[in-house]
Formats: structure tokens, sequence, C-alpha cells
């Protein structure tokens, strides 16, 4: 039987399929399957799914592999799954990130690692086997977990956080919106491959610890990682995050401003749009936020629903988002206590901060 050994990534991405993390997806794409998702966000059954999800081999790999056979599916040694072979293809890459990403530009981390990839892909059903030990798995849970922790808290409504970065005053603000309205709330902080410059996981969870410990109440919050790559997809990685969260036993999802987004590649609220093209169809309603910032002269955390200096004092308003943040650590400035907490700063103060070239291959 032929064996195929797996990168991280495509690993995670068959743990994801295995425990029910990316239903209704059930394996590697096909490539009937890649071209309904690239061109109409659906699989061929209409369920939504805006998101490739593929594995691109080399053409070594490809060699005697044909349509109907299994294949062994291997990963740091151990055989962690298999997959029924229905599909091996090429297709134009360059076409698909244009769809998916809205550009081609290899400047674009998502664009970029999608170009790299293998030509060769190869789809059909898989079933996984076992399950690697990895080094934040302490803090993750899998879909079956949280639907028990949450039916055990007794919460009949919970709201889905996605993040990757440590905790700003923004973001709190937002997570305590969602919990005016809901049961409890779900914080899941993404820890797959990030881009050089972001966060690193250690820092993440340090960072989230803290805020939870301290300022909200330890039974309306339950925390755990989710380990899959970050596609930098904006609007479309938006959706496809809500369809996760809803997987894991979530009825609400926050999408904030530029979800998922990098750089400017796409507009302020464009996510939020597009998750009002499949109103009723995700399984799980979306909380539509508006991108908090801190004003002076409103002496609080606003948002330009609720505060008019954006416009009429732009001197006394101070946005906050990850990049901002990003921006002043590594310029070894100290946010001040409205725009990050002074007690998560003092639990990042030694923990690596930022992914760098030295470990951007080994996530």
């Amino acid at each position: 039987m032929t064996t195929i050994h797996l990168d991280r990534d495509q690993y995670l991405e068959l743990e994801k399929i295995g425990l029910g993390a990316l239903a209704p997806v059930t394996g590697f794409m096909t490539e009937t399957e890649l071209h309904s998702v690239v061109d109409h966000m659906r699989l061929p059954s209409g369920a939504v799914f805006p998101l490739p999800v593929i594995l691109p081999i080399q053409s070594a790999q490809a060699q005697g592999l044909e349509c109907g056979s299994q294949v062994d599916l291997y990963f740091h040694g151990t055989q962690v799954g298999v997959m029924q072979i229905k599909s091996i293809f090429e297709f134009d890459k360059k076409i698909a990130a244009q769809k998916v990403f809205g550009t081609t530009d290899p400047a674009h981390p998502g664009v970029s690692q999608f170009l790299r990839a293998p030509s060769i892909t190869i789809g059909g059903p898989v079933k996984l086997l076992t399950r690697v030990p990895l080094e934040f798995d302490a803090h993750e849970l899998t879909p079956e977990e949280t639907k028990r922790t949450f039916n055990e808290r007794g919460w009949q409504t919970v709201a889905g956080f996605q993040t990757r970065n440590v905790p700003h005053r923004a973001h709190e603000y937002l997570q305590r919106i969602a919990l005016e309205h809901v049961d409890g709330l779900f914080i899941q902080p993404l820890v797959g491959r990030k881009k050089k410059g972001d966060y690193t996981p250690i820092a993440v969870i340090t960072g989230y610890k803290a805020l939870i410990s301290e300022f909200f109440p330890p039974d309306k919050v339950a925390f755990g990682v989710l380990s899959t790559a970050m596609r930098y997809a904006g609007p479309r990685e938006a959706v496809f995050h809500a369809i996760v969260r809803r997987n894991y036993g979530c009825t609400h999802f926050i999408v904030g401003r530029d979800h998922a987004g990098v750089g400017d590649y796409y507009g302020k609220y464009q996510a939020q749009q597009l998750t009002r093209q499949f109103e009723g169809e995700l399984g799980i309603e979306i909380m539509r936020l508006h991108g908090p910032y801190h004003s002076s002269k409103c002496d609080g955390i606003v948002t330009e629903q609720t505060c008019p200096h954006e416009m009429t004092d732009p001197r006394s308003v101070t946005h906050i988002s990850g990049t901002d943040m990003r921006a002043m650590l590594i310029g070894g400035r100290t946010p001040a206590p409205h725009l990050m907490r002074d007690e998560v700063i003092s639990s990042l103060r030694d923990v690596p901060l930022f992914i760098t070239d030295e470990n951007l291959d080994d996530q």
C-alpha cells in the first residue's frame, strides 16, 4: 500500500476533518469539490464552504497512485490516517488564488503559501486513525469536548471568538458585548501556521489566560485553542471560521472589523457583508460588531456607532488593532492601559512575543 508523509499543516487538516471540525467536509477535496468551493463557495451538495481543503503532493509521491486505491497517511513517523483516492488532478492555482483571496499578489501571506504548494493534488475521503501529540495539546479541546463543556455549564447560547492576537481592550470590548446576549463565551485563538511578525502561540495563550482569570466570570468563559493554519483570506475566512465554530457547538460567532484580514487587501467590513450572503444557511448566528477604538473625549472604548469623534476630533481617537499593538511592542513601547491591560502585558514579560524567521518553519 502506498504511503504519503504529511507536513504539519496537512496533518492538522486531516485531524480537524477526522474530529468533525470542518464538517460537512469529510476528506481532502476532489477536483469537482475544489472547483465548486472556489467558484461558488459551496460543496457540490450545496452546503456552504468557502475555502479549499486540499492535499497537494510532490510529483514523486504521485507515482503509482491510482483513483480507487487507498493510501496510508503518516506524520512524524506515525500512521495517522488512511485515504481513499477519488481524484488526482492539477488546477490553475493563480485563478483559484484570485477567487479565494481576491489577489494573486505573492506579498499576501495566504497567496504565497497557496502558490508555493506542489501542483499535483489528490482528493478523497479520509479516516483519522490516531492523533500525534503536539506542543499545545493541553490547551486544545475537540468539538466533542467543547459541546460537553457547554452542556455541563447549562449554556444554551455560546458566542465563539476567533483571534490570532494577544488580547487588547478592543477585543475585550467585543467579548463583553457578546456576553450581554449569550450564556457563555468560547475564546478560541488560532495557533496553527501564521506569518512572520504575528504573535507566537504561547504569547496568545499566556495573554488570554491572564485576561480570563482576572477579568471575566469563571463560569461564563471557556478557552481552547484551534490548531489550524491561518489563511488570511479575509471575508471567505470569516465564513470558514463561523462554520468551524458551529462545529464546536457555538450558536453565535463574532465578526468584527477586517476579520482574518492582512494589510489592506480587504475592506473594513467586507467580511461582515459576505456573511450576509449566506444568512440562515450557516447554522450559526453572526454577531456583526463595529470596530472599537478609544476616545479620550468619550473616555472609553467606543465605536463609530456610539462616538462621533473619529470624524469630529480624530486627535482624540486611538485605534486599537492587533497590528497597532504589535507595532508598539515590536518598537519597544508599552501600550497604555486603555489599549492593553497591564496584567496582560505583565504576563508576557518572559514569553517570546513574535514569530521570527527562526521559528517560522517550526509551526
